[in-house]
């Protein structure tokens, strides 16, 4: 265990950003052999027989007020983004959907201002207007530096960003008191079953049996849920829970390099735009993040 909780708070930070920067590439595997929403729904059903065990013992002791904000963490937090993201990766390279996703910090700035009574600075203003700005360069343009026809895959993202701004609201303002390995559990039973019904009402099992190829995409999807869900959502609750909003959604500012490396070992490429493009959100970020005397963490 790790007693000073500064470097706890980076250490978690640290781990979130190999989890959930290797995220992208792992999609990108499991689209091989299957459909976006089975993907997404591959990844719930998965995270939730990870944690279901560990969290249906303590259901009872979970105040009845709390529940309708641990369900809308988890719909907003996990289960409508995943289906976003696999449907922009159909569109879009794994490396700038890996980019895209460090706007979750903007976002969170701005739903918590609007909904959370979260205090803001001309700076972080600043770096909202930055954050937009390399999203469009990230967004309208190709490796070649012209028009990309595929550009409206990356508002799937922004969406899905939204949502995750939502859920980290949500859990650092009402769910503070309930045990992080209890509250991932808690957030994926709404959403695990209805997946699970979903999943097997499609030709998923007749996809799996297809062949070897199909197994290795699906192995893929499996540590997309273990990892990329299921053990990062306990980590990142955790440091929700030991640092502020803001800090733990800049997991997403490190998160781009792991997702790019991840990118060019596959053979994916980015053009002088993308790269401007993903300098300017991660500098708006960084103004973001960036504490004052009267900011919050």
């Amino acid at each position: 265990m790790i007693a000073n909780p500064k470097a706890l708070k980076w250490f978690l930070l640290t781990v979130l950003a190999l989890i959930w920067g290797s995220s992208f590439i792992l999609m990108k595997k499991g689209l091989i052999s299957y459909s976006p929403s089975q993907v997404a729904a591959i990844r719930m059903v998965v995270s939730f027989l990870c944690l279901f065990p560990f969290a249906i013992r303590h259901a009872a002791k979970v105040p009845k007020e709390k529940w309708k904000y641990i369900i809308a963490a988890g719909m907003c937090g996990n289960g409508i983004p995943a289906f976003l993201f696999t449907k922009a990766e159909t569109g879009l390279s794994s490396s700038i959907a890996g980019v895209l996703n460090s706007l979750t910090p903007v976002f969170t700035l701005i739903v918590g201002a609007l909904f959370f009574k979260l205090r803001t600075t001309p700076h972080k203003v600043v770096g909202i207007f930055l954050g937009f700005a390399g999203a469009v360069m990230m967004i309208l343009y190709n490796a070649k530096g012209g028009f990309d026809s595929n550009y409206y895959f990356g508002f799937y993202i922004l969406v899905a960003c939204i949502f995750y701004s939502f859920s980290a609201n949500i859990i650092k303002n009402h769910l503070g008191d309930i045990p992080s390995l209890h509250q991932a559990g808690f957030a994926l039973f709404a959403i695990g079953p209805p997946t699970a019904i979903y999943l097997f009402s499609t030709d998923f099992t007749t996809r799996i049996a297809s062949g070897n190829e199909a197994l290795i995409s699906f192995g893929y999807v499996v540590l997309l849920g273990l990892f990329g869900t299921a053990i990062s959502l306990i980590l990142f609750n955790q440091l929700l829970k030991i640092s502020g909003t803001l800090f733990a959604s800049s997991v997403t500012y490190f998160i781009p390099a792991v997702a790019v490396l991840w990118g060019l070992l596959d053979g994916e490429q980015l053009g002088f735009m993308h790269l401007v493009g993903m300098m300017t959100i991660l500098f708006g970020v960084f103004l973001i993040n960036r504490k004052t005397k009267k900011a919050l963490n």
